[in-house]
């Protein structure tokens, strides 16, 4: 398949019905791309391409989705990997990495970040509807001071920010919250649902753990929808489940529909949404693998493992098929409870702090 019939079937997919395709039709639909794109990113990026001849051999077709390699995502803190000329480039995202730490940067050209937008669209509408409600982010409009250089939160802000309108920032330049504001702003549009969004500590630490501790409740209204996801490392470190998270915020602040997903910087657009039963799902374009930690061999249903993401979308960089760090369990597929095909998972956490050694090593 050639890069000009690739995209054609990418910008041909079925946007209304994200998790349509059963097993068979899947792992076929996916193993046929990826596979192309497995041979597009070796011949177009140099750091990819000695990582695939690591893997290649004289009979390099995939047949299955578990044969196509995978780049460990930290490879795009170490190196910068990008499969199209530099002048192509539109935007760049970086990782959120603490003080110290190096982050990933990932290359974007506007034909990928398009498709990433519309996917991330695809999925979401999916769960909260095609309307557009008046709109709470919990975080500061500090971050888009460089729009040209966008961090993974306010990439994340940005991709959600579509499906609300009024957006109102609640917190200001020190992540505090701008109590009178929002007190404001909910009893402006009290009359319907109001969409929010942030990741998920800042949503803890700077929206529900202030109010805690100052006896402060809101009335967001039991119609309307959090979405949040990452910073879930900090929340684990002081013993806060999904659980515990879910019933803080319908007892502090009315929250009861709340969506987590599950996401990273190095695969804008395809991620994995929650359902109402507590699942993670993998939507047609995207799917995942359990491997065991040692072996790297995939996993069987209910065991945990490294959870090995793949996504359709990227083609201007190599980040199609990535090994994260992350701890995950499948718990079945094309039969969830909420009607959803595809594979629905959890993520219990990171691995134990010990470097993924790449190709280099």
């Amino acid at each position: 398949m050639k890069l000009n019939n690739l995209t054609k079937t990418l910008d041909a997919l079925d946007l209304d019905h994200p998790y349509r395709m059963e097993a068979i039709e899947k792992n076929r639909f996916l193993t046929n791309i990826l596979s192309e794109l497995t041979i597009f990113h070796s011949e177009n990026c140099l750091g990819y391409q000695r990582f695939y001849n690591l893997f290649n051999n004289s009979n390099s077709s995939r047949n299955t989705l578990d044969e196509i390699p995978a780049l460990p995502v930290r490879m795009f803190k170490l190196h910068d990997l990008v499969s199209l000329d530099p002048t192509q480039i539109f935007k760049t995202l970086n990782s959120s990495g603490t003080s110290g730490q190096s982050v990933s940067k990932i290359y974007l050209d506007a034909a990928t970040a398009k498709r990433q937008s519309k996917i991330l669209s695809s999925i979401t509408k999916n769960f909260i509807g095609n309307s557009r409600i008046p709109m709470v982010i919990v975080d500061s409009d500090e971050l888009f001071k460089d729009r040209s250089k966008l961090n993974a939160r306010a990439a994340g802000i940005l991709g959600y920010s579509v499906f609300g309108r009024n957006h109102f920032y609640c917190l200001d330049k020190n992540l505090h919250l701008l109590v009178s504001e929002l007190d404001n702003f909910l009893k402006t549009h009290n009359h319907g649902p109001i969409l929010i969004f942030g990741f998920t500590f800042i949503v803890w630490q700077s929206l529900l753990q202030f109010a805690i501790k100052n006896n402060i409740k809101f009335d967001f209204g039991s119609n309307s929808i959090l979405i949040h996801g990452g910073g879930w490392k900090k929340l684990e470190d002081q013993k806060v489940s999904n659980d515990i998270f879910k019933q803080q915020l319908k007892d502090q602040v009315g929250i009861s529909r709340v969506h987590n997903y599950y996401g990273m910087v190095e695969q804008v657009g395809s991620v994995f949404m929650e359902c109402d039963y507590g699942y993670l799902h993998c939507p047609d374009y995207a799917d995942i693998i359990i491997r065991d930690p040692l072996t790297l061999e995939p996993s069987n249903k209910n065991e945990e493992g490294v959870l090995q993401v793949l996504s359709i979308l990227p083609i201007s960089y190599p980040g199609h098929s990535l090994l994260t760090e992350d701890l995950g369990t499948i718990h079945g597929e094309d039969d969830c409870a909420c009607g959803r095909k595809g594979k629905y998972f959890s993520v219990s956490g990171r691995l134990p702090m010990a470097e993924l050694r790449g190709c280099s090593d």
